[in-house]
């Protein structure tokens, strides 16, 4: 009887580890698609011009998965790899910390929360079971954990000293590669101001103020009120501008972009957007906003799933592009792919000089493709992040 307990509970313990294993994988592959995978090819006039560019993607959601990100992927968006092949120089690491069970973009409460499963299966730590902040700082590790092994090949930037530098090791090797740190909800501090400073000191240099549900800073474009800024999520945004913090606008209710609008004082970001006037769902901005965002010096990255472009191919990034670049101008727009994110985009990370090809065939001048590629979100770093 006894060697038939150890047979039973061995046979458990190796389902289980095959489960561990195998099952996250599964479910990225479900959730991260390529609708053309690679190799892509471009001109060699494009190409040209994209080797000469500073390319930055302001946001992507690699760190959520177990991937090994030094190693060239076979599947998902985004590694360090594939991001040197497609000549991105800057890419945002944004960090989920909460997904509410039967996500949808309409309204969405709380009540189970994706991202608990997700830890468990991929063996995060203990602690990240069950806190966002926890779920934070692991996520952070992971990425400076990458920059450690990659023997120089990528760094994470964290003030405008690093950033300059960055930029000229660049210039002499464009296959090195830069992260920066950013956060999908505010959920993540817990409801204590004093959190904005520990995310800060773990890398954090960008926030996005909601993701798919309300919280405590305010209103979520997805979520059930859709309010405003709250009077906890004001001394949030004071807290953030002190500090050097860029705010993201991604994700926010209409009433909360409002509120954001009225006390700002620096540069506002939105990560990963469309416009409603090309693609009209509750997740985009209206031109009003896409204009007064612009005013704040600020830029909007652009993204390249279904919601944000209702035409999820390379032209469809390039004329929701060049719209946007009508309503704010040309220095106000930039790349927000929402990599990894469990979309489906047209290509994968090293298919990026397609979109260069597009705008040149477009018609858009090189000046105005260096801005749009990269040139814009290196400009507003450089003002929002710590000056040293």
């Amino acid at each position: 009887m006894r060697r038939i307990i150890f047979l039973v509970v061995g046979v458990v313990a190796v389902g289980a580890l095959l489960v561990l294993a195998i099952v996250p994988g599964v479910i990225e592959r479900g959730q991260n698609k390529i609708l053309h995978p690679p190799p892509y090819a471009v001109s060699a006039e494009a190409q040209r011009l994209h080797d000469g560019l500073f390319v930055a993607d302001l946001h992507g959601d690699a760190l959520l998965w177990n991937r090994n990100l030094l190693s060239y992927g076979t599947y998902g968006h985004i590694d360090i790899p594939r991001l040197a092949k497609g000549g991105v120089a800057l890419q945002v690491f944004g960090v989920v910390t909460q997904v509410p069970g039967g996500q949808n973009y309409d309204s969405n409460e709380l009540r189970t929360d994706l991202i608990t499963q997700l830890a468990i299966l991929q063996r995060w730590r203990f602690a990240t079971w069950s806190s966002p902040k926890e779920r934070a700082l692991y996520q952070a590790e992971k990425l400076h954990d990458v920059a450690t092994r990659s023997g120089g090949q990528f760094m994470v930037v964290e003030s405008v000293p690093q950033l300059d530098r960055f930029v000229e090791q660049h210039r002499s090797d464009s296959q090195l590669v830069a992260g920066l740190l950013a956060i999908e909800g505010l959920q993540a501090i817990e409801g204590q101001l004093a959190n904005v400073d520990a995310l800060r000191d773990a890398g954090f240099r960008m926030m996005g103020l909601t993701h798919f549900f309300d919280n405590q800073v305010g209103g979520s474009a997805h979520g059930v009120t859709k309010g405003g800024l709250t009077e906890f999520g004001a001394q949030v945004v004071r807290r953030m501008e002190e500090e050097h913090l860029i705010v993201d606008l991604a994700h926010a209710s209409p009433r909360l972009v409002d509120d954001v609008l009225a006390m700002a004082t620096r540069p506002l970001v939105v990560s990963h957007t469309g416009l409603k006037s090309t693609c009209d769902h509750i997740r985009n901005l209206s031109d009003d906003h896409a204009r007064r965002i612009a005013a704040t010096g600020g830029v909007i990255g652009i993204g390249y799933w279904d919601a944000a472009l209702c035409d999820v191919s390379v032209m469809g990034i390039v004329r929701a592009i060049q719209h946007a670049v009508s309503i704010v101008g040309v220095d106000h727009v930039g790349l927000g792919s929402d990599f990894d994110g469990s979309t489906t985009t047209p290509f994968d990370s090293t298919g990026i000089p397609l979109i260069t090809e597009g705008l040149h065939k477009a018609g858009v001048s090189d000046d105005a493709i260096a801005k749009i590629m990269g040139g814009n979100v290196l400009r507003v770093l450089r003002v929002t992040l710590p000056p040293q």
